[in-house]
């Protein structure tokens, strides 16, 4: 028998796992690497968060990917070549955290590498009716992180779950589920990343067919966009201070919100395909903004994130009363002018965040994703959810050897 699959064996037999998360998103300000110490599977998994780092993008990365991020059009040659480019750097970033943390590779069992998104297309957004299907590429060829790091590396996650019928995103909801499920309350928790998502919890023990996460609309992807297009050496609203500093135009608003993913049946994913600098220009055309200053676009914008929370909510609950108890993490939990926009549009609820529940906002879906890694290895079959958004129960792509 191969070591490696004997070792996988041997891994699904342990009573815990050590386990390296990864995960880089579509803000691209860097790798997200937390060292995850799992113990059990499925509804009874515990985790214990060993060490987190965020391992910054240089510019010329951000550079390298955005060559090809979110474009129509892109030279395949250089596709190729930045697939196992990025592999290979998030291998020596994985080795640099451990070095810092003091920790020796053999003592990691796993990695749970998300890689980086370049292009996602959910069947509603692309124009190709020449494929009726749904699809997601990430970067960061998990052969070359297995082979920098000599870990065993699980990879294209995302791959899993659109092989299944769902549309690649979000994968939230099952980690969550594990991880975040109380009998106290119900829960949502909201992911304020480049897209803005959220999962709704039942209460543990209660259906958990029930449980369910969708996309929303943009969440940072418009806000970091068009700071850095007046400011190209900056990468976001720092503290949400321009957009802080300016007013909401509602008739901006109301072009943005003129398109029909707003009003798209839930659950939903979507991506910075969508939302992008054209689809903000063509807004400001139809509403005759072009010349609206960079503050009031901004909190133009950060509004837009919020409705778009707000409207998904209502849809998902227009039955019966939303939970108040929202949980909160990505990078948007940390502007200021984006908490004060959703509190506006949803006054009843709470919003706290996550760190509060012992997962760390900011390493939240690199955590999930050793969780899948987990379950990968060591779970039983559990999928969560109900018709096209259920989650299968091992969301796991491709296994890459060190060997």
């Amino acid at each position: 028998m191969n070591p490696y699959v004997a070792r996988l064996h041997h891994l699904a037999s342990q009573p815990s796992r050590r386990i390296i998360g990864l995960m880089s998103g579509t803000s691209l300000d860097g790798l997200d690497v937390a060292l995850c110490r799992l113990t059990g599977h499925g509804p009874g998994t515990q985790l214990v968060l060993e060490h987190f780092q965020t391992v910054p993008y240089t510019d010329d990365t951000r550079a390298r990917i955005r060559t090809v991020f979110a474009r129509e059009h892109v030279s395949l040659e250089y596709l190729t070549l930045l697939n196992p480019w990025l592999g290979s750097l998030h291998a020596a970033a994985i080795l640099a955290c451990l070095r810092e943390w003091r920790v020796a590779p053999e003592e990691i069992d796993l990695v749970a590498s998300h890689g980086q998104t370049v292009y996602h297309a959910p069947r509603h957004q692309h124009q190709r009716p020449d494929f009726s299907l749904n699809a997601t590429l990430q970067l960061g060829d998990g052969d070359h992180v297995a082979v920098g790091t000599g870990i065993i590396t699980l990879s294209d996650f995302r791959q899993k779950h659109v092989a299944a019928g769902g549309e690649g995103a979000p994968l939230a909801a099952y980690g969550d589920f594990l991880l975040l499920s109380s009998s106290a309350e119900e829960r949502l928790l909201l992911n304020l990343g480049g897209i803005a998502n959220f999962t709704f919890l039942p209460r543990a023990g209660g259906d958990a067919s029930t449980a369910f996460s969708t996309d929303t609309g943009p969440g940072n992807t418009l806000l970091d966009a068009t700071v850095r297009a007046h400011y190209p050496d900056r990468q976001y609203d720092e503290d949400g201070r321009l957009a802080t500093a300016g007013q909401v135009h509602h008739g901006l608003l109301s072009a943005l919100l003129d398109h029909p993913f707003f009003a798209a049946a839930l659950p939903k994913t979507t991506g910075p395909e969508l939302f992008s600098a054209a689809y903000l220009a063509d807004a400001q055309r139809r509403s005759g903004t072009a010349a609206l200053g960079l503050e009031d676009t901004l909190a133009t914008l950060a509004e837009l994130s919020a409705v778009g929370v707000a409207r998904a909510l209502r849809e998902a609950f227009a039955q019966r009363l939303a939970p108040t108890a929202v949980y909160t993490s990505g990078g948007g939990a940390h502007n200021p002018a984006l908490l004060a926009a959703l509190k506006r549009q949803l006054p009843h609820a709470s919003f706290t965040p996550t760190d509060a529940l012992g997962v760390p906002g900011d390493a939240k879906e690199a955590i999930l994703f050793a969780v899948l890694a987990n379950e990968a290895v060591a779970g039983q079959p559990v999928a969560i959810g109900a018709g096209r958004q259920r989650v299968p129960a091992v969301s796991m792509g491709k296994v890459s050897l060190p060997g």
